[in-house]
């Protein structure tokens, strides 16, 4: 293609990273601090980079609790080279969306051979849309999405490569999707399924036949480069999966997580579903071909817990792989072509096009609006957090050996520095692999803090039925809080906005801070309460003496 014809597709990629840029400046608020899960990386990033390992505490045994195996990574590199972690995360996010949006435009125009206008739309509509939230909360998911829609493109090309050949598709591009998909998957754990759905979007489209050195050397990949990271890992860690999966993983099928899963991929995707449905009627295998790794992968999350799915994030993967996806199955869309229309005509169909996509894209902003469950503005997605401040607070005795054990994983021991206990066991090995917090397991570290979170208070007593002590988190807080009594804690505080949703502090009597981090802690005046951003009350005054 000469360059005179490549003119207006520069200059519509400029205007996408003009309009991505703006869109970022005008409308993502990039001042709040992490998201309360996204920190957790944050700490594996920077214990990397400093030269630690994958460690969730300095000196103790390495711990996969950082899902996002490849983003951790790579932030960590970047780390090395001088920046900050909160730039270095928040740097690759934002240069993967901006990657994907331009990916979605070039691939749509390349691949499937869409007018300017279709393909621009479809760049606009991953522009605006939840990608940079996720930057903004601090979580590598533009990553992973940018992996997974290079990957599908390399699909889609051979898909396009004709079956006919004798000497059939090329070996460069067949390495290029195996090594795509293998990047995929060592970002996130659940690449792998995406990568292997992908395969299966090509045997159908291609046959059998047509597709044997395809499976040949993506398996070949696989097992030789992902087997030995495999077993790189499993030698690493201990174990063979990712530490979280053995929490979030247990308990049988997650037919909650299923649904929710389901109804994400629908919510983020729903424009695009119409041109699914319009390919029933005449691309029946293509548009089969295409859902396999749309839908199957939505499927796949009835395996673990939805807990930690920041607005959608899991499966916002398949947002870019649908956009690269709909064009050809909704034939076209013919009725773009107006020759056949008066000049009146013309214009009455250009100014309802020009509605139409404004609304998409409105849609696509709009899903900013359901990040959190509490979320008071489409503006700004959470609210001041406590434990921030508290973490803040905290690193002051940084590097005094002092523990905290705590259900907050997140803020508090990434700002604070301290070593820390992951009571649920998403960072924690022997809590995820025995399956609770054990008393014992505490008496190992003797914490010097106790935090949890749970919804009662001095003023609302839990409840120690046995149906409720049943409940597993439920359970474990009451064991964290009949230890500290039982072992002379001090409650210093209970904050929160309602005596019904709490944040308990207990600190330990018996050692050289303790007074002081007592005094800190009950007078703190400004630990906001993270869905609604109000100032909390200590409730720990209405405790029994």
């Amino acid at each position: 293609m000469t360059s005179k014809k490549l003119l207006p597709d520069i200059f519509i990629s400029l205007f996408l990273v003009a309009s991505t840029l703006y869109y970022a400046a005008r409308y993502v608020d990039f001042s709040i601090p992490p998201f309360e899960d996204a920190a957790m990386l944050m700490r594996y990033a920077q214990h990397l980079a400093e030269g630690h390992g994958i460690v969730w505490n300095v000196g103790e045994a390495p711990v996969d609790g950082a899902t996002d195996f490849l983003f951790m990574v790579t932030a960590a590199a970047l780390i090395k080279l001088g920046l900050t972690v909160g730039q270095a995360v928040r740097g690759i996010g934002f240069a993967s969306h901006l990657l994907t949006v331009l990916l979605v435009y070039w691939g749509n125009r390349r691949l499937h051979n869409a007018n300017i206008p279709l393909a621009f739309l479809s760049g606009l509509y991953l522009a605006v849309g939840t990608g940079l939230s996720y930057v903004s909360a601090y979580f590598g998911t533009p990553f992973f999405a940018l992996a997974a829609a290079v990957t599908w493109t390399l699909g889609l090309m051979l898909m396009r490569d004709r079956p006919e050949r004798v000497e059939g598709p090329r070996f460069g591009l067949i390495l290029a999707f195996a090594l795509s998909g293998l990047v995929t998957g060592l970002i996130r754990p659940e690449g792998v399924i995406l990568a292997s759905l992908m395969v299966l979007a090509i045997l159908l489209m291609r046959g059998l036949k047509n597709s044997v050195s395809i499976i040949v050397t993506f398996g070949a990949v696989f097992l030789l480069l992902g087997g030995a990271y495999f077993l790189w890992r499993w030698d690493y860690f201990g174990y063979p999966l990712p530490n979280p999966f053995y929490k979030k993983g247990g308990s049988g099928l997650h037919w909650d997580s299923y649904n929710n899963s389901l109804w994400n991929l629908l919510r983020l995707c729903l424009p695009m579903a119409i041109a699914f449905i319009l390919g029933f009627r005449s691309r029946v295998k293509q548009t089969l071909a295409y859902l396999i790794p749309i839908v199957g992968f939505a499927m796949v999350f009835v395996l673990i817990s939805d807990e930690m799915n920041y607005g959608a994030r899991f499966q916002y993967a398949l947002v870019p792989i649908a956009l690269l996806s709909w064009i050809p199955l909704a034939g076209g869309l013919g009725f773009l072509k107006q020759n056949q229309f008066s000049a009146w005509e013309k214009g009455v169909y250009t100014a309802a096009l020009v509605a139409v996509s404004a609304g998409l894209v409105y849609y696509s902003w709009f899903q900013n609006c359901f990040l959190t469950s509490y979320q008071q503005t489409c503006a700004r997605p959470y609210e001041s957090d406590g434990r921030y401040d508290m973490g803040k607070l905290l690193a002051e005795y940084r590097g005094k050996g002092y523990v905290i054990a705590t259900t907050e994983a997140g803020l508090i021991p990434y700002y604070s520095g301290w070593d820390a206990i992951d009571v649920w066991g998403l960072n924690d090995q022997f809590i995820a692999h025995n399956g609770s917090l054990t008393v014992e397991y505490l008496d190992q570290y003797k914490p010097e803090i106790i935090m949890f979170h749970d919804y009662y208070s001095p003023l609302v007593p839990p409840k120690l039925t046995e149906a409720n002590l049943a409940q597993r988190w439920f359970g474990m807080t009451i064991l964290m809080k009949q230890y500290a009594e039982a072992n002379g804690y001090v409650l210093a505080a209970v904050f929160g906005d309602s005596p019904y949703d709490t944040h308990y502090y207990y600190v330990r009597a018996d050692f050289a801070d303790s007074k002081r981090l007592i005094e800190q802690i009950s007078k703190m005046k400004k630990y906001y309460w993270f869905t609604t951003g109000k100032k909390s009350i200590n409730y720990a005054v209405y405790a029994e003496p």
